[in-house]
């Protein structure tokens, strides 16, 4: 079979790589489709991030969905030909953290196409895919690039639950990538009043505007316009950071009402946080990382027409042209989420 593999920043390859079998609670799943992340921009544009590098070839991929083409000894649940969506997120289920129900923080987890342990994680971007019974959820009805948004609408999922109460409040979310975008979706589906979304860049927030952002503000262009939402101590309830920049929390601040709640999705590096602002504000800041039953809630939310993912699948390309892909995924003026399609 053929799969898609980083062996340093800007070396990306379709190569060879031998198919699995599947064992025991295992299925064999054949990929249909693919979405490109965040973190698989990193390997590919700068060979990793932060101190996390690539030492050995990995197969990227963590956004996939498939159908299956062979069942393992004692699965049941699943059939052939089934369409499903696999999570990325294999915890052990016997760590102290497992045992709590907080499996996202596995000390053990195995998660498709990573660079922190070595030898590497290998990653879903394989045209077959042997994965956990338990990791798979059916996705009928769905398409096969709708079930392969799953991994990132349950990152949003879990930020939102990370959130508590969000019917009727007040949100604003800074960064409007795949996952800001997701985020809007989320908060609607949770009842937000109101969604204002800032970015630097105009296409993207044409994108939150398409899946029910109320309003959207450049704030390259318009760097005072959040200075309206500053007036009697705060305007926001609810903060989704989804940047990952300094400067996009720190211009917040003044925005969030006293006690309002900032959840951390962001990852662009260490950041400085206005603390005594936030103090005098009273302000909760949540990191959110990850998720685990979040992935089955965000195909059951899906099928059942409450989140549609499908305006921000910008594009779809053959996994040969897996390099023009992986370009054009880093080019925010033209995409917003862009699929390999496998099949």
């Amino acid at each position: 079979m053929q799969a898609i593999v980083i062996h340093a920043a800007k070396d990306l390859r379709v190569e060879e790589r031998e198919a699995g079998t599947p064992g025991p609670g295992e299925v064999l799943v054949s990929l249909a489709a693919g979405g490109i992340c965040g973190s698989d921009l990193h390997y590919y544009n700068h060979g990793g991030f932060g101190v996390v590098r690539l030492k050995e070839p990995m197969v990227l991929g963590h956004e996939v969905s498939g159908k299956i083409s062979a069942l393992g000894e004692g699965v049941s649940g699943l059939a052939l030909g089934d369409l499903v969506a696999v999570s990325p997120s294999r915890p052990c289920g016997g760590c102290s953290y497992c045992q709590k129900g907080q499996h996202n923080h596995c000390e053990n987890m195995r998660f498709y196409g990573s660079a922190m342990p070595f030898p590497h994680i290998q990653g879903a971007f394989q045209q077959s895919l042997v994965a956990q019974a338990v990791q798979c959820v059916k996705a009928d009805g769905l398409s096969a690039g709708e079930a392969a948004m799953a991994e990132p609408l349950s990152v949003c999922l879990h930020a939102t639950r990370r959130a508590g109460e969000i019917l009727g409040k007040k949100v604003l979310i800074t960064g409007s990538g795949p996952i800001g975008a997701l985020c809007v979706l989320a908060a609607r589906s949770a009842g937000a009043a109101e969604i204002v979304v800032t970015d630097l860049s105009d296409s993207v927030l044409a994108y939150a505007t398409q899946v029910g952002a109320d309003r959207v503000i450049n704030t390259a262009s318009e760097p005072e316009a959040l200075s309206a939402y500053a007036v009697g101590k705060g305007y926001f309830d609810v903060h989704y950071e989804c940047s990952g920049a300094a400067p996009a929390l720190a211009g917040a601040i003044p925005t969030l009402k006293p006690r309002a709640v900032i959840l951390q999705l962001g990852l662009g590096g260490d950041m400085s946080l206005p603390v005594q602002a936030m103090t005098a504000k009273e302000l909760d800041w949540r990191g959110s990382f990850r998720f685990h039953e979040e992935f089955a809630i965000a195909v059951r939310l899906m099928q059942l027409g409450q989140i549609d993912v499908k305006p921000l699948i910008s594009h779809t390309m053959g996994f040969a042209d897996a390099v023009k892909a992986f370009d054009l995924a880093g080019d925010r003026s033209q995409a917003m989420k862009v699929q390999l399609a496998f099949g």
